[in-house]
């Protein structure tokens, strides 16, 4: 896919978040995108759990993910307060923006028509410089997005968005513990 500007999210609401995600907010960070709807099959068994764990693998990463609640089907069953319940009860911790309702009746949400989705799951990867570079309609496997993630986090590091102050590097001092031994450095190399 050749990278291009990620089309704007227009969501109702918010959940998980104090205040609205927006992709301005979040540049400079990898955004994993993952629409669902929580009564796709699909989403429940498989794409929302593979976005909670990429949520806590790359935790302290400069990632992010964000659930978009795109409904297009079943509207009146997939209100704002079954979606808090559903989020709680799956323990959905990562922010979650409601997309709003097509214009004029459209069935189609906005921010899926937008991106042209095919359905849920669908996974959407946008680079720390808000340039769509992947989108995924169905499951996504876990070892290929993980590759992609970090293809993108490097180019993230070599090419950091203008203003966006990056945290240094920390140094690693040797040590071992249960999960592995730590080469000593000065620290981490740029």
């Amino acid at each position: 896919m050749t990278p291009r500007p990620a089309p704007a999210w227009r969501t109702t609401d918010w959940l998980n978040t104090p205040e609205p995600l927006t992709l301005e907010r979040l540049r400079g960070k990898v955004i994993l995108l993952h629409a669902f709807q929580m009564l796709c099959p699909g989403c429940v068994a498989r794409g929302i759990p593979q976005a909670q764990r990429v949520a806590e693998v790359f935790a302290g990463a400069p990632l992010v993910v964000v659930g978009l609640h795109t409904v297009f089907e079943h509207h009146e069953a997939m209100k704002l307060e079954s979606l808090r319940a559903f989020l709680h009860e799956y323990r959905v911790k990562f922010p979650v923006g409601v997309d709003a309702p097509g214009e004029g009746g459209d069935p189609i949400p906005r921010t899926m028509g937008a991106y042209a989705m095919q359905g849920t799951p669908t996974t959407v990867l946008i680079d720390a410089q808000g340039r769509l570079r992947r989108q995924v309609f169905g499951m996504h496997d876990d070892l290929q997005l993980g590759a992609e993630l970090q293809t993108l986090l490097l180019e993230a590091q070599a090419a950091p968005v203008s203003g966006v102050q990056r945290p240094a590097p920390q140094k690693v001092t040797a040590a071992c513990e249960d999960t592995g031994c730590a080469v000593p450095s000065a620290a981490a190399p740029d």
